[in-house]
Order: structure tokens, then C-alpha cells, then sequence
């Protein structure tokens, strides 16, 4: 990177799941005594342009009211502006030329999150294409003659927020940033919160990747100062690198060994025996790597000394009784009924979005595995799954039955998992254990729909707003849970029912409106109770059947 930093213009994609990503990549490059960043960073109301630190979301904007530390952020070159410019377009013309001024001069690297906003789920986000498509139209106008776009990924083996992601996939509001409390928040960094990795991916030039594909002589027409319209050849180009960008950050993220203690707690609540824990820790060690994955197995500790370690840094989440592991839920059989229910789900979305990280690896063949415990109607159960939940590729859902189930097949044979044949696959002796396992991974999201689509239904009759379907999809899990008709807790986060929405949409079964004030929706209860059906006609895991190919 030192050395493309020489050459032209850089931009930095880091991957975006604490606050202090900014502030570690900062801290990195001054180590190396590379150019610190322009770091753009959007939040609620303001976007911060900082020439030499700066600060996401809510913090930046709640931070413009609080004594000193306004008036430090100022000092320290940065400036505030809103994300919203409301169709004004001489604002957002000043906003877009700052940016590409700063990239012209090459001083220094641009950086900002591709994302847009942190993931409070530790899975990758769709990405926003605004600023992306700024730092890009210097070369289309050919004022600069390449830029770098440099994938990195940072990994957190104990993530800052964690408990403060839970609280707000429950709906509870983060609490407001002031001076005070950032001072009482030092009391946190005294916490042991593991290693952090950093993987600066290898510089990727624009230049490369529109040769042969992007026009630019239609700026040639155009005096190089007038603002102009992205063609749609363009905006699709900016799609896909953006998606590449996230594919590249993907797949050089760094799994500890709690990840894969996290997943298979999940899937054996409320205890798991620790010696079993062990072992089928060491099994999944083997089964992500053959996937894929990259694991960071601290020291090359035994398996036992590697999940103790786990344990111990993640107490707050499971600990270790009377040889069995459990979740840290303290106080949950104390209290109302609801308050046991917050508190067990609180534990679950905890120690869910470690599990989560695993996804991305397993994405594939554990598609395939729920296909091979549905009714031949289970493609559409897959669609559902990939296009709202993992769909971490700007990839059409037809385009998944050419490649990523066939990718998905691929490595289940690979491990002989499965056996195929022109017209069928299924599972073989060996392979049922590995299938149970993959298909248990995303049963919380198939049941998670499964009671929000039951909930749409039943009580959505009328035309409603996110904000009403949030709380009211929210208070049906919750009651569903008091009385013990399902354990699906991960039903209770935000994060899956705004999937779930986008889900319906993007099927057709949900219509999305615009309106003065935002968006309304309107359900198709038919569409809608035809994907519960499918939904419901699961075949029992115990009992994996073929399927058609």
C-alpha cells in the first residue's frame, strides 16, 4: 500500500463492526509511518469529514453539542455536513467536490465504510454507493489516471459493542453520547477484549477493472466542471465493484476459536457437555478450513486450553458449570415472565452475532442441507434465505441455482457429505452428521421468518409503516415466547424482521409505497400465506430424504 500511496490516489474500504475501526486503522498506518487518512464517516444527520481523526453515526452528531469535544474535532481539521441533502443539488455538488478535491491531491488516502453503518450483527451489510461513486468519477473524467480501491478487514475476537448491539436489536434506544459519559466509558477499556486483526488487501486498480467494460468518452463531451448524471452502465459498475470490495473484505476476515464454540452452543441450548464442546469444536476447526475459513488458533493451544480461553474471555456471554458449558443468562429464572425472556434473548443475540461470522463460509452448502430436508418446493425456501438474509453478492437469485448451489454441492461432495447424480443428490452415512449440523445453522433464520410471515398474515390487514411493524412483529414473538410455543429468540431482533420485510418485498408478496413521510407497505395475504406453506411442509431433520436437482 506504501507504495500505491505514491503512485495515486488510494481510497480505503475497511470493513465496518466497532466504533474503533477508524481509530485502529489510523493507529496502523501511523505505526508505519504511512499518510493518516481523510477519514468520511456518515451518521444520522451528519457526515464528518476529518482531515486527521474521526467518528461514526450518532457519536459525531450528539458530539456537536458537547463541550470540548466539539470544539477538539474542529481543531483537529474536521467539519460536519448533512447526510440528507433533500435534493439540493448545489449541496451536494460543494459535499462531492470537497471529496474529490482531496483525492486529486493525493496527500492522503480517502477512507470510509462501505457499509455506511456499523453491522450490528457481525454480518456483512449491502453497501451504500454514494461515496463510492464520488471518489471513482475523477478517473471517468480522466483527471486522475488511476485509483486504488484497498479491500481491508479487521476482526474483532471480542467485539466493543456487543452487549450495546443486543440491547438495540431489541429495540431498547442507544443512550445519548456527552461529555461525561465518555469520560465514564473509560472504565470499559480496562476489559480484556482479545486480538484484533487487520488485513490490508492487496491495492485494486480502478483502471483494471473498467477496462473493457466502462466508456469513458461520453466525458469527453462534457466540460470536466459540470456535475453529470451517472449513465446506467455506470451505476451498474459501481455496484459490482462495490460488491467485490465486500466479497475481498469477506473473505480475508480472521475466525477465533470462540466462533466456533458460538455456533455450536447455539445449536445445543441450554447446555452442551464440555467434553463433547470440545470435540466438536476441533470437528468444525476442520470443516471451516476445508471451507475456507481462516482461523487464528492462538499459540497452537490444544483444543481444551483454546475453548477455556474462549470461555474466559467471553464470560459474560456462557461459563463453564458443573462440566457442562451454558449461557451467562444471571437472574433469568428471577423476575416476570418477561423480564426472563429479555434476559434469555439478550444471551442469545450475544453470543448469535459470533455465530453469524461463521456464515459467510458455510453459506452455501447450508442452503444446499436445508434443500435436502424440504419438499421439492424447497428452491423457494432458498430464495427467500439468500436474497434477504446472506446475500452478501449483488447476485440475482436465478443466478444462484447456476453457481452457488452448484458451488455449494461441489464442497459437500468435496467431503463427501453428499452424492449426486444427474437428477438428485443426497446425503451419505458419513454425511448426516455434517448436513444436521449446517442445516441447524440457519434454522433460526427459517423460523424466524416463519413467525414473521405468520405474523404479517394474521394482523397486517392494512397498510403500515416500519416503525409500526417493528414493535408490533416484536411484541408478537415476545408473547409467543412467554408461553412457550417457540424458542426462536433471534425472531426478537430488528436486524431479521427488517430482512424478512425487505424479503417480501423483493418477492412480490409485500408492496412498498413512497410516500410524503417515508414508506408504507401492503401485504399480499396470499402470496404471503404461500410461503408460509412452504415454510411449513419442512421435512424432519432427523429423517434427510433426496432431492432434485
Amino acid at each position: 500500500m506504501q507504495h500505491a500511496i505514491q503512485e495515486h490516489p488510494v481510497v480505503l474500504l475497511p470493513s465496518h463492526r466497532s466504533y474503533v475501526d477508524f481509530l485502529m486503522l489510523s493507529y496502523l498506518l501511523y505505526t508505519y509511518d504511512l499518510a493518516l487518512p481523510v477519514i468520511a464517516a456518515g451518521i444520522g444527520k451528519y457526515v464528518l469529514l476529518s482531515m486527521f481523526s474521526g467518528f461514526r453515526e450518532s457519536v459525531a452528531r450528539d458530539f456537536l453539542g458537547m463541550k470540548i469535544v466539539g470544539e477538539l474535532l474542529r481543531r483537529a481539521g474536521a467539519f460536519f455536513m448533512r447526510r440528507s441533502f433533500g435534493g439540493n443539488r448545489l449541496y451536494w455538488a460543494v459535499f462531492a467536490e470537497y471529496v474529490k478535491t482531496m483525492l486529486r491531491s493525493g496527500y492522503a488516502p480517502i477512507e470510509f465504510f462501505l457499509e455506511g453503518t456499523r453491522s450490528r450483527t457481525a454480518k456483512t451489510l449491502t453497501p451504500k454507493f454514494g461515496l463510492l461513486s464520488i471518489v471513482m468519477e475523477p478517473f471517468f473524467k480522466r483527471e486522475v489516471f488511476d485509483t486504488y480501491l484497498v479491500p481491508i478487514s479487521i476482526s474483532y475476537e471480542r467485539i466493543l459493542e456487543e452487549s450495546l448491539y443486543a440491547y438495540e436489536l431489541l429495540g431498547v434506544p442507544k443512550p445519548k453520547e456527552s461529555t461525561s459519559g465518555l469520560l465514564k466509558a473509560r472504565r470499559i477499556l480496562s476489559d480484556n477484549f482479545g486480538t484484533i486483526h487487520i488485513y490490508v488487501g492487496q491495492p485494486v486498480s480502478l483502471r483494471t477493472l473498467a477496462s473493457g467494460r466502462i466508456n469513458r468518452c461520453p466525458y469527453n463531451l462534457v466540460p470536466r466542471h459540470l456535475p453529470q448524471k451517472p449513465s446506467e452502465d455506470i451505476q451498474e459498475f459501481v455496484s459490482d465493484v462495490a460488491y467485490k470490495m465486500e466479497l475481498l473484505q469477506i473473505e480475508n476476515m480472521v475466525l477465533s476459536p470462540w466462533v466456533l464454540v458460538a455456533a455450536l452452543l447455539l445449536q445445543n441450548l441450554p447446555a452442551m457437555e464440555f467434553e463433547l464442546l470440545i470435540e466438536k469444536t476441533l470437528w468444525l476447526k476442520g470443516l471451516t478450513q476445508t471451507f475456507g475459513g481462516f482461523i487464528e488458533w492462538p499459540d497452537n493451544l490444544c483444543a481444551k486450553k483454546a475453548v477455556l480461553s474462549g470461555l474466559t474471555l467471553h464470560s459474560n456471554i456462557a461459563q463453564l458449570v458443573n462440566g457442562h458449558v451454558v449461557l451467562n443468562d444471571k437472574g433469568v429464572e428471577d423476575g416476570a415472565v418477561g423480564e426472563i425472556v429479555f434476559k434469555r434473548a439478550l444471551a442469545i443475540l450475544m453470543c448469535a452475532t459470533y455465530r453469524n461470522q461463521l456464515l459467510n463460509v458455510f453459506v452455501r452448502p447450508s442452503l444446499v442441507a436445508l434443500a435436502l430436508q424440504m419438499t421439492p418446493s424447497f428452491r423457494k425456501v432458498m430464495e427467500v434465505t439468500l436474497g434477504s438474509e446472506e446475500k452478501s453478492a449483488n447476485v440475482d437469485l436465478i443466478e444462484f441455482y447456476h453457481r452457488d448451489f452448484e458451488e455449494g454441492c461441489f464442497l459437500l461432495t468435496k467431503c463427501d457429505a453428499i452424492q449426486t447424480s444427474q437428477q438428485e443428490i443426497y446425503p451419505t452415512d458419513k454425511g448426516s452428521a455434517m448436513v444436521s449440523f449446517l442445516s441447524a445453522m440457519f434454522r433460526p433464520f427459517v423460523e424466524g421468518y416463519q413467525l414473521i410471515f405468520r405474523y404479517l398474515s394474521k394482523e397486517m390487514k392494512e397498510a403500515f409503516t416500519e416503525k409500526q411493524f417493528i414493535p408490533g412483529v416484536r411484541n408478537f414473538v415476545f408473547q409467543l415466547l412467554e408461553k412457550g410455543i417457540t424458542q426462536c429468540y433471534e425472531a426478537l431482533s430488528s436486524d431479521m424482521q427488517k430482512n424478512a420485510l425487505a424479503a417480501l418485498v423483493q418477492l412480490g408478496a409485500v408492496k412498498k409505497k413512497k410516500t410524503s413521510n417515508g414508506f408504507t407497505y401492503n401485504v399480499n395475504q396470499e402470496a404471503v400465506s404461500k410461503i408460509l406453506d412452504m415454510f411449513d411442509a419442512r421435512i424432519p431433520v432427523q429423517k434427510p430424504v433426496a432431492a432434485r436437482l
